[in-house]
């Protein structure tokens, strides 16, 4: 997959494109289908699948006291995005000047100018150009003048609901990471290193792995049933794992820490630079202060004990398909 950060990056011979603009956060279900769309029609007309995206997201210019938390940092979505077998991604450094953009200049300039479309997918509630002004029947009035098709795609829903960036964070913020997986298509995941003062740098023989600080939305502070990845390509390893998402209130504690027990652990090597994805399956409860170590310790041997339950069911299943 290509990738270019700016406009003027886009090669001129890079031929007729099927395109989708948006922000892609999560890069979930729905995101999913549109993409496999592009993909596919790409192929049948011999042109190049493109998405365009921007960064930063658009709220961290427009509105900057939101403190939007993103699903998916960028790094994180471009590896998704590849995923989908999409040929080029566009990232466009989103600024005031791009935010004042009519509609029309947005996409004689950007779209019909740089990526020569012969077609446009979006969702039914796609929006553009200054104040949003632009909508999807706008961009099909454009795709008159500039030839090529608008397609558009009715909202997807999942069991009664909405699937949506907006929804799923709702969903994480609440804790419900067994539903936002559905929505997702995937577990949500947190991709990190090892936090510092926790013993990279030699054989790490503590069976908990603390997460650097982390910047994005994270699901609500509690205990999760996980699966903790540490490193990267054949060398990785994958743990079954109990994650604590909070201030460990028990120790007195009031720094925020997201900390993973593995369950079958074995001694690692880690460096501060070990790459540390926990992906989150099911909540098993709130964060509590204990009024001892001890008892701290006995709900830990009961969490893990849950947790053991939980993949041994998934495995029992799975050898049932």
């Amino acid at each position: 997959m290509q990738v270019f950060r700016s406009l003027d990056a886009i090669p001129v011979d890079l031929g007729r494109t099927v395109v989708s603009v948006g922000n892609f956060d999560g890069v979930h279900r729905a995101h999913g289908k549109v993409l496999a769309e592009i993909v596919e029609r790409a192929k049948v007309a011999a042109a190049k699948s493109v998405a365009v995206t921007f960064d930063p997201h658009p709220t961290r210019i427009l509105r900057p006291g939101n403190d939007l938390k993103l699903l998916t940092p960028m790094q994180e979505k471009l590896r998704l995005l590849e995923k989908t077998g999409i040929d080029a991604v566009v990232v466009l450094p989103f600024s005031r000047d791009l935010s004042i953009m009519t509609p029309f200049e947005f996409v004689k300039e950007i779209l019909n100018n740089r990526l020569r479309p012969i077609e446009v997918h979006e969702g039914y509630n796609f929006r553009f150009g200054h104040r949003a002004e632009g909508n999807i029947d706008t961009l099909r009035e454009f795709g008159e003048q500039m030839n090529f098709v608008v397609r558009d795609y009715p909202e997807m829903r999942l069991r009664g609901e909405a699937v949506s960036s907006s929804q799923i964070r709702k969903l994480l913020r609440e804790g419900r990471v067994s539903r936002a997986r559905h929505l997702l298509a995937r577990p949500f995941s947190i991709l990190s290193t090892p936090g510092r003062g926790r013993g990279y740098g030699s054989k790490y023989t503590v069976p908990t792995i603390n997460l650097s600080r982390y910047e994005e939305l994270v699901p609500k502070d509690g205990v999760y049933i996980t699966r903790t990845r540490v490193g990267a390509g054949a060398t990785a390893e994958c743990f079954d794992s109990v994650t604590n998402v909070g201030n460990r209130p028990t120790f007195g504690s009031d720094s925020f820490a997201i900390e993973s027990h593995l369950l079958n652990f074995h001694p690692l090597e880690l460096t501060a630079e070990t790459g540390v994805e926990v992906y989150f399956l099911h909540r098993l409860r709130d964060e509590i202060k204990f009024p001892s170590v001890e008892a701290l310790k006995e709900q830990i041997g009961r969490d893990v004990r849950k947790a053991e339950r939980y993949f041994k069911h998934l495995k029992k299943r799975a050898g049932a398909l």
